[in-house]
Formats: C-alpha cells, sequence, structure tokens
C-alpha cells in the first residue's frame, strides 16, 4: 500500500477559524495496541504500526500533506452559556484522501496543551483514552454512528487527574471534527459572515447536493435535524447514555464524538446518569432526546443570518417525527415485529416497567426475548423476573401479537437477534480492561475489540464477555477526565 495522501481544506479555506500548532510528543510514549480493521479501511498496512512509521501515533513525525491545527469553537456547557472553547487537547493533522474519493480527518488527541487549554493540562490519560478506542468501537459495530479510534499510544509521561496517571495519546478519524459549538462561536461573536463561511464550507464538502437550491440552507438545516434526530433513536435503543450532551460535543454530522463519562445501560433505569458530575441529571438517559433538541435550538439561533424564523422552526419540526420513526422502527424490531400494530407501544412500555420495576438488565432482556418461540408457553426470560405472575400476563399478550406475523420463529429470531447484541461494552469491562493496559498487557482488551466488532453473535469464547456484571460494576462512578 502507498503512503497516505493527506491535504488541509480546513485550513485552506476557514482561515481565522484556528491555531496552526504543533503535536507536543510524551515521555517514553509507545503503540500500545490499534485497530486492525480500521487500519484496512484507512488503507494501511501493518509497517505502519511498527517503528519508525509508528512515531506518527505519538505526534513526533507528520506525513506529507499535513497541516495540524487545533479548532476554535464554543458551546453552551450544562445548559449555559460557556465561551470559548475549542481544541483543549486535540490536533487535527490533516485530512487524508481515501482511494474511493472520501476524506477523514485524522485528530490526535491528548497532544499538549493549545491556546484553548484553558485551565487544563492537554493531556489524556490511558484510562480516557482506553474508554473512547473501545466505545467508539463498540457503538460503530452496533451499526451507530460515531467518530472511529485507530491507535492508543502509552507513556511514562506523568499526567494528574485526580491521582498521578501515565499519559495517553488517542488518534482517532471521523469525516469531520466541526461541532454545533463551531457555528455558535461565531454567532455570538457577531461575526455573520463567519457562520456563513462555515455553513458553505460544510454543505459544500458533506452535502454537495444542496449547493446551489432553492432553500439551500434549510435542506441542510433540516437534515442535521434529522441526522441528530436518528442518532438519538439509535442511542436509547441500545442503552447508550454519552454523558456529556454540550453543544461543544454535538457533530454536525450527526454523528457520536467525544466520549467521556459515557455508559451502556445495565439494570433499566430511565434517569442513569453515567457523569458523576451531573448532579441535576441534564444528561440523563432518558433526557436525551429533548437535550438534543434543546441543542438544535442553540444551533438554529446561530444560524439565524441564514433562515427565517418561519424556515428554522420548519427544521426543527422535523425532529420529533424523526425520532419517534426511527425509535419506533428499531424497538418494533427488538420486540420481533416486522409489522405495525396499534398495540405495539403497549406491549413495549409493559415490559419496560417490569424492567423498571424488578431493576432487570436492559441487553439480556431483550437478547432472551429474541429467543421466545411463538407456540411455547415458557420463556427464556420467565426466570429473570420476580413477579411471575406479571410477567406471565405480559407473555402471553406478547406471544398473541407474535402470532400475527407472518414470518416463523427461526426467520424472526434471526431478525431479533441482529437488533438484541449479546455485547455491549459494560462499564465492568472496559474498567477491567484499563486495569490491564496500565500494566502493559492488552490482552483483555483485544479479546473485548473482538468481541464487541461482532455485537449480535453467540461466540462461545466470549462468553464471559457477556456476563452481567458484579455489583461493584453497577457502581462505578466516571467523571469528565474519563
Amino acid at each position: 500500500m502507498n503512503s497516505p495522501q493527506f491535504k488541509s481544506s480546513y485550513g485552506q479555506q476557514l482561515s481565522g477559524f484556528y491555531t496552526h500548532l504543533l503535536p507536543t510528543p510524551l515521555k517514553g510514549a509507545r503503540l500500545l495496541y490499534h485497530s486492525e480493521p480500521l487500519a484496512r479501511e484507512l488503507e494501511l498496512d501493518a509497517s505502519w504500526f511498527s517503528a519508525p512509521k509508528a512515531a506518527v501515533w505519538a505526534g513526533e513525525t507528520l506525513l506529507p500533506g499535513m497541516e495540524p491545527l487545533a479548532q476554535v469553537y464554543s458551546g453552551h456547557q450544562f445548559g449555559m452559556w460557556a465561551g470559548q472553547l475549542g481544541d483543549g487537547r486535540g490536533i487535527l493533522l490533516g485530512e487524508q484522501q481515501l482511494s474511493d474519493g472520501r476524506h477523514m480527518d485524522w485528530h490526535l488527541k491528548g497532544a499538549g496543551l493549545t491556546p484553548y487549554s484553558r485551565m487544563g493540562d492537554g493531556r489524556a490519560v490511558l484510562r480516557s483514552v482506553v474508554r473512547e478506542f473501545l466505545a467508539s468501537e463498540a457503538l460503530h459495530h452496533l451499526g451507530i454512528p460515531t467518530s472511529r479510534a485507530l491507535t492508543i499510544v502509552t507513556s511514562d509521561h506523568p499526567v494528574y487527574r485526580e491521582q498521578t496517571e501515565r499519559g495517553a495519546m488517542l488518534l482517532r478519524v471521523a469525516e469531520s471534527h466541526v461541532r454545533f459549538g463551531h457555528f455558535e462561536h461565531f454567532y455570538y461573536r457577531q461575526q455573520p459572515a463567519q457562520v456563513k463561511q462555515l455553513a458553505d464550507y460544510v454543505i459544500a464538502r458533506h452535502w454537495p447536493q444542496f449547493v446551489g437550491q432553492e432553500e439551500c440552507y434549510l435542506l441542510w438545516f433540516t437534515d442535521v435535524v434529522k441526522r441528530t434526530a436518528r442518532l438519538m433513536a439509535h442511542w436509547q435503543t441500545v442503552g447508550f447514555a454519552h454523558g456529556v450532551m454540550n453543544t461543544d460535543n454535538m457533530s454536525i454530522l450527526g454523528i457520536t464524538m467525544d466520549y467521556g463519562p459515557f455508559g451502556f445501560l445495565d439494570d433499566y433505569v430511565p434517569g442513569y446518569r453515567c457523569n458523576h458530575s451531573d448532579h441535576q441529571g441534564r444528561y440523563a438517559f432518558d433526557n436525551q432526546p429533548a437535550v438534543a433538541l434543546w441543542n438544535l435550538h442553540r444551533l438554529g439561533q446561530a444560524l439565524s443570518g441564514l433562515l427565517t424564523p418561519e424556515q428554522l422552526q420548519r427544521g426543527l419540526e422535523a425532529y420529533e417525527p424523526e425520532l419517534m420513526a426511527a425509535y419506533g422502527q428499531q424497538m418494533r424490531t427488538k420486540l420481533g415485529f416486522s409489522e405495525r400494530d396499534g398495540q405495539d407501544n403497549d406491549l413495549l412500555t409493559g415490559l419496560l416497567s417490569l424492567m423498571i420495576k424488578e431493576g432487570r438488565d436492559y441487553t439480556r432482556t431483550f437478547r432472551l426475548l429474541s429467543e421466545v418461540e411463538i407456540h411455547s408457553a415458557q420463556s427464556p426470560l420467565r426466570d429473570d423476573f420476580i413477579d411471575r405472575a406479571a410477567f406471565d400476563s405480559w407473555y402471553s399478550r406478547y406471544r398473541v401479537r407474535l402470532q400475527q406475523e407472518s414470518i416463523n420463529d427461526a426467520q424472526r429470531q434471526q431478525i431479533m437477534k441482529a437488533a438484541n447484541p449479546h455485547y455491549i461494552l459494560r462499564n465492568y469491562l472496559a474498567q477491567l480492561a484499563i486495569d490491564h493496559a496500565e500494566k502493559d498487557d492488552i490482552q483483555l482488551l483485544q479479546r473485548l475489540h473482538q468481541a464487541l466488532q461482532q455485537p449480535f453473535a453467540d461466540r462461545p469464547e466470549f462468553n464471559d464477555l457477556a456476563a452481567l456484571p458484579p455489583e461493584w460494576g453497577k457502581h462505578l462512578e466516571i467523571s469528565c477526565s474519563s
């Protein structure tokens, strides 16, 4: 394979939107792990992950065409205007041009101080890097739009958080790192020309079909709204909580990015808070769709120089129908319903209510439901519930509903298992992988990564990674520094 080709359209077309800056290498940096499947997608052969080429992943070497820069943006954090933010510990190295015509940003996280670091040190720690690597890979293979993680670099460089930890770097890729907060930055600085310049840039790059069309900005904004709505539906159906849905963490492409104190549901608790700093529960699991809409309103405000109030309202009105359609379709599939029926919502609500009452595991419950046989009065799920009478009542109605379907058990089970994962990134598994990685042992990290690449498969060699969490694993507190 040839050397990857890079350019910097962001740097060349958006002067004043960033600061040129080289990464600051870590002491004793070394490549700990990389994603072989992603490397292949990026057209990188194995030689890129051994010396001397591995110096790229530690920010010690740049490739031809790279023009590293730190982006400036602003945002609302926990509902309050936070002012100027920006890449405080990340540097956009450049945009890889793939042979199929796509472009992928290479972004190095933990690359050192930037003008936007504020009180931070510009560094990442191994704990946070391992978590983001695994989470972004987990969501990608669940079919959820996300940034991807290519490499984990560890070091002997001390970094202080709640305690002294090992400095680390993560090379992540995405088609764009533009956020809602980029538009807010120039709106609040009263620079409408820059808001328009940025909008024209992202439209030309990612929505070329809208260029030159009447109501181009409305078409674009409406699509951003719909992408965000579909992303929220994806998160909710797999039980994923992001934890820090600030506007500076919201992607203009509707992808998941900026993994911090995220968490997948263990017991089904709708108000689950994965961020121990979220004292008010603003970013609780069940509040994510509402917060996303609030964030879209902030984006709409930032675009008010390009769209009339009526157009903004039209764009925002697309959110709820898109969210409900995507969520409804995905949940019907999880329940095994290929056709729409008026009782479907009651059956879903009934099951979720039983799960709340008894603290049933979200992922396990739906996975076991995938094994139900229409003509069997016995369910693999029954023994998971203490109130058998309540479960039996729900299950009898559920079986009647399944009998309306036109497919047989084997077909339905196959469809359901393709929608109900067997493996998710439980917090305790991530923590165990971190504990081993901090001793330079990547065996668990590697096994977990392999299992998460096929989350819907039954693979006996990974049965231990599908087990319910131990009690301590349900009560891990994750901070924003993660």
